[in-house]
């Protein structure tokens, strides 16, 4: 920390080091991405960073700005968002530093030895895929055809073929596929409480509340809840109103269910089968979206003492990165060299996945693309889940 701390201090703008007065926050992930490449595809060698928090003035002089907690609560997800948008992967770490009693953020952002970084996809009119920038001393530069050329002839020269890199499911042969079985999503513990509740609101809709009935009520609650859950008399708007809390309530008891008591670990191992090694390479998934298909985000909290205990972060750090979207489920990890000759896994703790009996019988084909900064294309495929 005092090794950032004085590079926020002593540093001025240049082509490794970028200073910015606010937060990027939600209002300027175009400006976020935009940066990001710039100060990637800089001609330098080792880390760079980019500074929120800090401006200078006509003459120099730096002025600090205090940059609020919630920009570094994971909302935005700056590291989910350039893996989202920016191809090959860029390793990005974004944490609070304190200098002369302000609070400042700092993008830490790894060796780039992967250039050209570019727009893999479109975030706006303004940014679309393919656009690429690079941070010349303290400006930014849009990239022509001539300089994105030359990257990729040196890359090209300095690179090994993917050919020679073998991806898949581990065993005595790396398989391309794998079998998983499914689950009753039914017995989730959400749901359990959802069909007790509109029951309860069915028993309600069949008798009318006299004294004798009242009894009637007692004893459905009793039998849905047990005797220990004092019975309330409730409407059945209120009833209704607490099923729309129960995903809620209910999402450790979910999640322990889902990727604890009932998960299958997904580990996918690489086999550098050339002469030399790969350099910082990093991997990426795609897999479809169903609501069959529950992949965790994170580990899940560990029931202890009758409540839900979070996992440590250094735990959490070692799960891979799990993005969610409308149309597919992205995951990503960083896996630094690989040595020729012996398979490597890719996460160090397995993906988790859980999946219902809806999808029992059929295939889910899992989309890979593994990068590296001496790997002449990324090595891409397709591996397949029999259910």
């Amino acid at each position: 920390m005092k090794r950032i701390a004085h590079i926020v201090q002593s540093s001025v703008p240049c082509t490794a080091v970028q200073f910015r007065k606010t937060a990027y926050g939600k209002q300027d992930i175009r400006s976020f991405l935009r940066d990001v490449l710039a100060i990637a595809n800089a001609s330098i060698e080792g880390a760079r960073y980019i500074v929120t928090g800090v401006e200078f003035d006509d003459r120099g002089r730096k002025k600090l700005f205090s940059i609020d907690s919630v920009d570094f609560s994971g909302k935005p997800a700056y590291q989910a968002l350039a893996n989202d948008h920016i191809e090959p992967p860029i390793r990005i770490r974004y944490q609070p530093v304190t200098v002369a009693g302000e609070r400042v953020g700092v993008f830490e952002i790894g060796d780039c030895q992967d250039r050209p970084y570019m727009m893999r996809v479109d975030h706006s009119e303004k940014l679309r895929r393919g656009d690429s920038y690079v941070r010349i001393n303290d400006s930014i530069v849009k990239m022509g055809r001539s300089q994105l050329q030359a990257l990729f002839e040196q890359k090209f020269r300095d690179s090994i073929s993917a050919a020679n890199i073998e991806v898949g499911f581990p065993g005595e042969i790396i398989h391309k596929d794998m079998k998983i079985s499914t689950c009753s999503f039914a017995t989730l513990p959400s749901v359990i409480a959802s069909t007790k509740l509109t029951e309860l609101i069915d028993a309600k809709a069949r008798i009318k509340m006299t004294a004798t009935n009242t009894i009637i009520a007692r004893l459905t609650h009793a039998r849905l809840f047990g005797s220990d859950s004092p019975y309330e008399e409730r409407s059945t708007e209120e009833i209704v109103s607490e099923m729309r809390q129960l995903e809620r309530q209910y999402v450790d008891y979910d999640n322990h269910f889902l990727f604890e008591e009932h998960r299958s670990d997904v580990q996918i191992v690489i086999y550098n089968q050339g002469d030399e090694p790969l350099h910082d390479a990093s991997m990426s998934l795609t897999m479809p979206v169903h609501d069959a298909l529950r992949v965790a985000t994170c580990l899940p909290k560990i029931p202890r003492d009758n409540k839900f205990t979070a996992r440590t972060p250094g735990e959490q750090s070692d799960y891979p990165a799990v993005s969610l979207h409308n149309d597919a489920i992205k995951i990503s990890s960083q896996l630094g060299d690989i040595q020729p000759g012996e398979p490597v896994d890719a996460f160090r703790i397995p993906l988790r996945i859980c999946i219902g009996d809806n999808l029992k019988g059929r295939r889910i084909g899992i989309q890979y693309s593994l990068f590296a900064h001496n790997l002449r294309t990324p090595a891409k495929g397709k591996l397949r889940i029999q259910l």
